[in-house]
């Protein structure tokens, strides 16, 4: 059980780094060979973020990190456009990357995403198509499907949204 949410620092890395190993395995295993492809993401990345203060870890009640991911507030250029869809609104809002669990604690996602919503009412992400894990964890959550949206690179995701 989650219990703890935090800034992720450096030191974290160690323990970071090696979830994300797993999560990219996991997707792999439940079909999503599409995405967090190349070592996506990189320890470069995760420890820009970490500067960035946009990295955050789970901590189980033995203080053990268990889930990591990333959460920024305020404008996200690839939520620009959207097709197929609109938002829910234009209002300031959240954005979630990059959750990751170690499998150790059931409800990582859960947490994360009820901790956002404590910071920011209005929450925006996407996910790969082929994550049907995470559709199903968004459906869960009462996100609504909003359309699509395109990544820099032109890789397309499937855009949600939830305000409280």
């Amino acid at each position: 059980m989650i219990t703890t949410i935090r800034s992720a620092t450096n030191n974290d890395l160690q323990v970071i780094m090696p979830i994300y190993d797993l999560a990219r395995d996991f997707m792999r295993k439940a079909g999503n060979a599409g995405q967090w492809v190349n070592g996506y993401p990189t320890q470069q990345f995760i420890t820009e973020l970490i500067k960035a203060g946009h990295s955050f870890v789970c901590e189980n009640h033995n203080g053990e990190i268990t889930g990591t991911f990333c959460f920024i507030i305020g404008e996200d250029p690839t939520y620009q456009k959207i097709y197929n869809g609109q938002w829910l609104n234009n209002e300031l809002y959240g954005t979630v990357h990059r959750i990751a669990s170690s499998g150790k604690d059931r409800g990582v996602a859960r947490a994360c995403f009820e901790w956002c919503f404590n910071q920011c009412p209005n929450i925006r992400v996407d996910t790969h198509r082929d994550n049907h894990v995470m559709q199903h964890i968004l459906s869960d959550l009462e996100f609504h499907y909003c359309g699509l949206i395109y990544l820099s690179d032109g890789s397309e995701r499937l855009a949600y949204q939830r305000t409280l």
